[in-house]
């Protein structure tokens, strides 16, 4: 399977201002109506080649001839998803048509595959075409050679370099102990995680913490006359306050995530409707909760260490259900904490009790050997993985 690696990146000015370049050469606008729809190649021809011999369009020869390929690809693939969910034939909700990339983006981002000649020198530095050394902060060591790499510039201004490496699944799955352990995990907001063994994991309600902050940047934000310098040092101020909350929820995922999967062969979850929960009153703690992050996190590196991982369906009356005679007792509101069982007379923490009645509708409390099949293979997202159909040749150190 493919996994990213992001390390933070520290360019000088005047790469800032090739990044900048190869940023903008990399928005695609070519969108054609009435007409078949041009292949990846077609366009190159049109956009790259001949566009370079106009004078006006000089400046597409200053970057690296990959990364307007890439953009190509991209604009391609997205394309044909759209077109394909048109015809019924793409799975999941319909996609809208591509919308051209804009430089007030909250995210920039290049591509650079294997035949574009990045390297990281000895030094420790990522040497990219047409722009140079830069400086990068290694956090951990990459276990393979990349295939390529995503340059980022995200809305707090930071510059991230994103590698794509492949993994062995079968190697991987040897790092982990071995343990005969099955949880049910119940998730929510007065509690981000209630275990089926009873452990209660608390929501650090990162966005709540941060209000206040958040709140001030804003309002400065607000004072601010549009189009000013001024402004755009404020807009700056509230998308470190949001990059910050972003960062420390991820952590928090990836630790809890990697931790019940280091000590559990099979977990159960519910497969929650976060989009409906969105449209409610408790819209704000339920994305600052960010289950859906957190549940992918589990799906693959369940996939990359072997274990196995079970999304019971959402209608599943896990708080209705007596998890000890199994008599449904009913709905019961949200500030209904602890309820007894009018058939067994069993008292029941809420949550808990949904927690076990996870793990005994996903079918691992019979057995311990991990009776349900594995997930299949879950590959890196498409917009920051793989070479797009280019030869890779693997040359980083």
């Amino acid at each position: 399977m493919q996994l990213r690696y992001s390390f933070r990146l520290y360019p000088d000015i005047g790469q800032r201002i090739a990044l900048s370049r190869a940023f903008g050469c990399a928005r695609e606008d070519a969108r054609r109506t009435n007409k078949p729809f041009p292949t990846a190649g077609e366009l190159s021809t049109r956009l790259i080649t001949q566009a370079k011999r106009i004078a006006e369009r000089y400046w597409l020869g200053e970057v690296s001839a990959v990364v307007l390929q890439q953009s190509l690809r991209d604009a391609e693939t997205a394309y044909r998803n759209f077109f394909a969910s048109l015809k019924g034939t793409r799975k999941g909700p319909r996609t809208g048509p591509p919308r051209s990339k804009s430089r007030k983006d909250a995210r920039q981002s290049i591509r650079f595959t294997a035949n574009a000649r990045w390297t990281i020198t000895d030094s420790g530095r990522l040497n990219l075409p047409k722009i140079g050394a830069v400086k990068i902060t290694w956090s951990r060591t990459l276990p393979t050679t990349p295939t390529s790499v995503t340059v980022i510039k995200d809305a707090a201004g930071r510059y991230f370099a994103s590698f794509v490496i492949d993994t062995d699944p079968a190697a991987d799955a040897t790092r982990m102990p071995g343990t005969d352990r099955i949880i049910g995990v119940d998730l929510g907001l007065t509690h981000f995680a209630v275990l089926s063994d009873g452990t209660k994991i608390d929501s650090p309600r990162f966005l709540r913490r941060a209000e206040k902050k958040l709140k001030k940047a804003q309002q400065e934000l607000s004072r601010k006359q549009k189009g000013s310098r001024n402004r755009a040092k404020a807009r700056l101020k509230v998308a470190r306050v949001h990059a910050k909350v972003a960062d420390a929820r991820r952590e928090f995922h990836h630790q809890l995530s990697t931790k019940l999967i280091s000590e559990n062969p099979g977990i159960a979850v519910e497969d929650l409707s976060v989009a409906g929960l969105a449209r409610t009153k408790l819209a704000k703690s339920v994305h600052d909760a960010g289950w859906s992050s957190f549940i992918s996190m589990l799906e693959y590196k369940a996939e990359r260490y072997g274990r196995t991982l079970v999304k019971i369906g959402r209608f599943e009356p896990t708080s209705q259900t007596c998890s000890t005679c199994g008599v449904k007792d009913g709905p019961k509101p949200l500030n209904v904490r602890e309820w007894t069982c009018t058939a067994c007379g069993t008292v029941h923490d809420r949550d808990i009790n949904a927690a076990i009645n996870v793990k005994t509708a996903a079918g691992l409390a019979a057995s311990a050997c991990g009776a349900p099949v594995r997930p299949g293979a879950i590959p890196a997202r498409r917009e920051e993985a793989g070479s797009h159909g280019f030869s890779i040749e693997p040359r980083a150190a």
